[in-house]
Order: structure tokens, then C-alpha cells, then sequence
């Protein structure tokens, strides 16, 4: 079963506007928990009456814009983006945005390195995260059945991670440019015997029906999404509890080790290390270091001995340890 790839759908929909609805669930998982919720009301009253512009990378209805309402609220204003190399362009722009939110990692693919490289060229402050369970759905437009279906659009990892569900019927699987688009799409153009592989908000946002929920293979399936904002405007943020880094050593022997033993023993949790070359270095590395500890005092102590030995070190954002939702 080779999906086939339909030609230029991104301008074919994005021709027409689609009015949002205003309501969301409460919650992902859809139980209201109240601790989430006091969690994501403490975030929105912490931060102003007036709705941020947040650039994500995707369209409405995506996995990025869900990430952005998590930790903003629904009211926040997505500023939808081509490209990751776009979210970090307009998030950088105090006049255009107020931030950006970006996927860094997947619990099965693994990290999206040049996302990384595009952190670390930029001007910008992590000043939060969200590990968003991602839950692949299969829409139609309202009395559309099963037994109607000819056709299913989405992004092609979206199908891959359908293919246990999707062998079940003899559709001809269509890939394209985005998984909200291709919601966007059957919405727009009324499709009878066209369903879409896409998030439960872009079913709402575009008004359609969820005719068979969850039916990713692998149900285990989190992505990390950074919260970033312009390190002019970045807050220090209460309660932080995690911070990421980037640092390298005289690559001695051993200095490596020096700076790991040196974490541990200041008694922080290193949750990643994730190592980048340097560039115009002869096979030099750098590394990308997520710690989490107890209070800012112990965090601020360990990178003041870490300093004394790397070459160079850079705190991208102290920030809350994110909850996976």
C-alpha cells in the first residue's frame, strides 16, 4: 500500500479561511483533570489580558498549535510557519510575535538535531516546555461512513503510523504537505469518500468527525515541544526546576567525564546529553545538556564549577519541568 503524493494541496487550501470554534476539552486525555487545570490557569493568569502571538511550525489544527494552547491557553494566537528555520525567524521578531513553540524531540523518532543547531544560532530564551501524547484520528466530513471512504490524506508519517490500522481496507493512501492541511482540505472541499489523518483539533477546528479515534500503532508516542521567547522580553520563570545547556571542554582526555562527575555530584539529574560537531573543528564536539534539580541556588552553584572547566558555556532557558499531557 504506497501513498502517493498529492500535488501543491498547500495552495489549493489555503485559499479560504475557517472560522474556529471557541470551545476546546479541558484536557487531552479528556479527563478534566483539576490539577492540570489549575496548572494551565495559573499560566495564563501569570501572563497578559492580551492573547500572544506564538509562531508555530504547521497550520491550524496541528500537533504545534495544540502544544502552544497547553501552555498559553486556547486564546493564544498561532502564527502558522513553513518551516522550523520560519518559527525561529518570526519568534526572534519582537514586533511580529511574542514567541515560538518547537518539537526538539519524539519518544520514537528521537531528537530533531538541526532544531538544535537552529536553537543554538538564535537569540532566544527556552522558557518552557510540553510533552504532548500524540494521538493520530481518523476525520470526515459529518455523514461520511466507513464503507465511503476511497481515499485517506495525511502527512506520511502520520500514515506510517497508521499502517497497522490502515491495512485493514483497501484505500488508496494520498501523502501531503501537513496533517491539518489535509483537514482543512476534505472540509473545504466538501469531500464524500475523503477522510484525513490528523489531531482532534483540527477535527473541531474544521468541523469534521472523528470516525475512528487513536488509530496510531504505537500508543506510546510523546513529543517534546520548547516554549521560546526573545531574550530581551524572556522573565525569569517562578518555580523553575529544569534548565538546558550547551557546553564543550579542551576535548582532553577525560574532560568530559570531569563535567559529568561534577553534575552528578552537585546532586542534578542529567535527563539529556546529546553531543553536536563543531563546526571547522576537526571531529570537536559540543553538548546539548538537560538538567533538572531542586532549587535554583544548587543549579546556579554547579554551572559556576562547571565553567571553571569547559571552554565555553551557554544556558538556553531555566524554566518548569513540563507535565506530559
Amino acid at each position: 500500500m504506497k501513498p502517493e503524493k498529492l500535488y501543491n494541496l498547500k495552495n489549493e487550501v489555503m485559499k479560504e479561511p475557517v472560522k474556529k470554534k471557541q470551545s476546546l476539552p479541558a484536557d487531552e486525555n479528556g479527563t478534566g483533570a483539576s490539577s492540570h487545570r489549575a496548572f494551565q490557569a495559573d499560566i495564563v493568569r501569570s501572563r497578559s489580558l492580551k492573547a500572544e502571538r506564538i509562531a508555530i511550525q504547521g497550520y491550524e489544527g496541528s500537533f504545534h498549535q495544540e502544544a502552544a494552547r497547553h501552555f498559553f491557553g486556547k486564546g493564544v494566537e498561532a502564527l502558522p510557519c513553513d518551516t522550523f528555520r520560519d518559527v525561529i525567524k518570526i519568534a526572534s521578531s519582537k514586533t511580529e510575535s511574542d514567541g515560538g513553540v518547537m518539537a526538539i524531540e519524539n519518544s520514537i523518532a528521537g531528537s530533531i538535531l538541526p532544531n538544535y543547531n537552529l536553537l543554538q544560532k538564535s537569540n532566544l530564551k527556552v522558557t518552557g516546555e510540553v510533552y504532548l501524547h500524540i494521538r493520530q484520528n481518523l476525520m470526515v466530513n459529518h455523514g461520511v461512513k466507513l464503507e465511503d471512504i476511497k481515499e485517506v490524506h495525511s502527512h506520511t508519517m502520520a500514515l506510517q503510523q497508521c499502517y497497522d490500522f490502515l491495512d485493514r481496507y483497501k484505500w488508496k493512501l494520498v501523502e501531503t504537505d501537513d496533517t491539518a492541511l489535509s483537514a482543512k482540505h476534505i472540509h473545504q472541499h466538501k469531500s464524500k469518500h475523503i477522510a484525513a489523518i490528523a489531531s482532534k483539533l483540527a477535527a473541531e477546528l474544521f468541523d469534521l468527525n472523528v470516525i475512528a479515534p487513536n488509530i496510531h500503532t504505537l500508543k506510546n508516542n510523546y513529543t517534546r515541544f520548547l516554549v521560546l521567547q526573545h531574550e530581551d522580553v524572556a522573565k525569569p520563570v517562578d518555580g523553575a526546576n529544569k534548565a538546558s545547556v550547551n557546553f564543550h571542554t579542551d576535548h582532553s582526555r577525560g574532560s568530559l567525564a570531569k563535567v559529568l562527575t561534577r553534575i552528578a555530584e552537585g546532586g542534578i539529574n542529567l535527563s539529556k546529553l546529546q553531543s553536536f560537531p563543531i563546526p571547522g573543528s576537526d571531529f570537536k564536539y559540543s553538548f546539548h545538556a538537560d538538567m533538572e534539580f531542586d532549587s535554583i541556588g544548587q543549579f546556579e552553584q554547579v554551572i559556576e564549577d562547571v565553567k571553571r572547566i569547559t571552554e565555553e558555556l551557554k544556558i538556553y532557558g531555566v524554566y518548569q519541568r513540563g507535565r506530559t499531557i
